[in-house]
C-alpha cells in the first residue's frame, strides 16, 4: 500500500523535526546609509580692515569708563566701528602668526618699543615678591596681599609709559588705565578674559598713538603676549586669582580665552601636529613652549586636582575631535565673537575712552558707583551698577568660585599627602 503524499510544512532544523529554521526567519540586511555632516551655520567670522591710526596732533584724550550698562548699550556697541575695530585688531594679530612658532621671532627681529614693552612685563613680575601672599590656611580663595600687587604695578605704571615714549599726561592717564587692568580686579581679587581683553586694548591703544606698527604684529602675539601670559600664570598662583565669570569645565577655560585663538593659528596647517595631539604628553612637552595652544593645555593639566581632560575640561577634549586646526581657528572665531564680545557680563566692564571710543547713545558710568568698585568690595554692592542677561546675577558677581589653582598649589606645598576636598569642576 503506497503511502500518503507528504503535507507542505516550515522547513525543519537538521535533527530537530518540526522546529522552524531560523536562518529563514533573519531579516535581510541592507547598507546603512551614511550620515550627512554636519556644518556649522554660523559663518566663520572674517577680518575686517583694520583702520590706519588717527591723527592724535590735536587730540583730545579721555579717561576710559564702563559703557555698556545694559542690553541696549551692548547692542550699540555689536552695532559700532569700535566693534570692528578690536575684532580687525584680533583677528589680524591671529593672521599674522599662521603657521609660525613662537621661536620664529628672534631677539634681533623686535622693535625698541616691543623690546621695552618686555622689559616692563619682567618688572611687573618682579612686583610679586614686593608683595608676597599672606597665609592662605588652606582657603583657597583669592589673596588680599594681591591688592598690594596692584597698588605696585600702578605707581610704576607712569614711569613705564614714559619709557614708551608717552609725554602726554592725559595720553599716558588714557593708554595705562587698561594696562593696570589687564593684571585683575582688586575688589573681587578675580581674573578672566575680559582683562585680558584689556591687555589687548592696551596694546591697541599704543598701535593708535603710534608706538607699534604692523610689522611688530608677530612679535606683539610670540613675545609680548606670551611673555604676559607667563607673568599672569605667576600671579594667578601666587595670589590664587578667583576665575572672573567661570562657567566651570563648560568653558575653554576660566582665565584665558586668547591663546587658543592665537594658539590655532599658530598651527593652522602645521604637518603632523594634530588637534589630537592635547592628548600626548611628549606633544605638549615638545612643542609647548613653541605653540600656544599646546602650551596653554599643558598648564591647564598642571593647575587640576583630577588628571584627564575628558574629566576636567571636556570642551577642550570634545574640540580635539575636529579633523583639522582650520576647523578649530574658524570656531574659536566665533567663540571670541560670541563668547567674549557677545556677552554682556564680560563686556559691561569693557573700557571706552578716546582712541577706542564708545558709539553715540550709550550710557556714562555712574561716577561715585565707579568710585566705590575702585575703593574696594567692602565699600560697594557688586550687584548694582551694571546690567545682566536674564534673571538674577550674571557671571560677574554672585557666588566666589574657589581657584582651582590653589587646589592644585596648596597640594604641592603638603606634598599631596592630605588631600583637599575637590572643587567642583575642577
Amino acid at each position: 500500500m503506497a503511502s500518503p503524499a507528504p503535507t507542505q510544512s516550515s522547513p525543519a532544523q537538521p535533527g530537530a523535526p518540526g522546529i522552524p529554521n531560523l536562518k529563514d526567519r533573519i531579516p535581510k540586511l541592507e547598507p546603512r546609509r551614511r550620515r550627512t555632516t554636519q556644518t556649522n551655520a554660523t559663518p566663520v567670522p572674517k577680518t575686517p580692515s583694520l583702520p590706519s591710526p588717527p591723527d592724535t596732533s590735536d587730540w583730545t584724550y579721555k579717561i576710559p569708563s564702563r559703557r555698556i550698562l545694559s542690553r541696549k548699550d551692548h547692542e550699540l556697541f555689536l552695532e559700532s566701528s569700535t566693534y570692528q575695530l578690536v575684532t580687525a585688531w584680533i583677528f589680524g594679530l591671529a593672521e599674522a602668526v599662521v603657521d609660525t612658532p613662537c621661536s620664529a621671532v628672534r631677539d634681533g627681529d623686535l622693535s625698541d618699543r616691543v623690546k621695552t614693552i618686555l622689559n616692563i612685563l619682567d618688572e611687573a613680575e618682579q612686583l610679586v615678591a614686593k608683595s608676597p601672599p599672606n597665609e592662605q590656611g588652606g582657603s583657597r580663595f583669592g589673596n588680599k596681599a594681591f591688592r598690594g600687587f596692584l597698588d605696585l604695578a600702578k605707581d610704576n605704571s607712569s614711569d613705564w609709559h614714559r619709557q614708551l615714549g608717552l609725554d602726554n599726561d592725559d595720553a599716558l592717564a588714557e593708554v595705562s588705565t587698561y594696562f593696570c587692568q589687564s593684571f585683575g580686579n582688586g575688589s573681587r581679587i578675580d581674573y578672566g578674559s575680559g582683562h585680558e581683553l584689556n591687555f589687548m586694548i592696551w596694546l591697541l591703544s599704543l598701535f593708535q598713538l603710534g608706538l607699534l606698527q604692523k610689522s611688530d604684529f608677530k612679535a606683539i602675539v610670540l613675545r609680548v603676549f606670551v611673555r604676559y601670559l607667563a607673568v599672569m600664570r605667576v600671579v594667578q598662583m601666587t595670589y590664587y586669582l578667583e576665575p572672573a565669570g567661570s562657567h566651570g569645565v563648560w568653558g575653554l577655560d576660566d582665565y584665558q580665552f586668547l591663546p587658543f585663538l592665537f594658539g590655532a593659528a599658530q598651527l593652522l596647517y602645521h604637518p603632523f601636529i594634530t588637534p589630537r595631539a592635547i592628548h600626548q604628553d611628549l606633544s605638549l612637552e615638545e612643542f609647548g613652549a613653541d605653540f600656544m595652544y599646546l602650551g596653554q593645555v599643558s598648564f591647564v593639566n598642571s593647575t587640576k586636582t583630577v588628571k584627564g581632560l575628558r574629566w576636567h575640561s571636556p570642551m577642550l577634549d570634545d574640540i580635539s575631535s575636529a579633523k583639522s586646526w582650520t576647523k578649530i581657528d574658524g570656531g574659536m572665531r566665533r567663540m571670541f565673537v560670541s563668547e567674549v564680545l557677545g556677552k554682556l557680563p564680560v563686556m559691561q566692564h569693557f573700557l571706552f575712552g578716546s582712541l577706542v571710543p564708545a558709539a553715540d547713545g550709550m550710557s556714562e558710568e555712574d561716577a561715585a558707583w565707579a568710585a566705590e568698585e575702585e575703593a574696594g568690595p567692602e565699600s560697594s554692592d557688586p550687584h548694582t551698577g551694571h546690567g545682566h542677561e536674564g534673571k538674577g546675577w550674571g557671571d560677574c558677581c554672585g557666588i566666589k568660585v574657589p581657584s582651582s589653582l590653589a587646589a592644585a598649589q596648596e597640594m604641592k606645598k603638603r606634598g599631596a599627602v592630605e588631600s583637599l576636598r575637590r572643587i567642583p569642576f575642577d
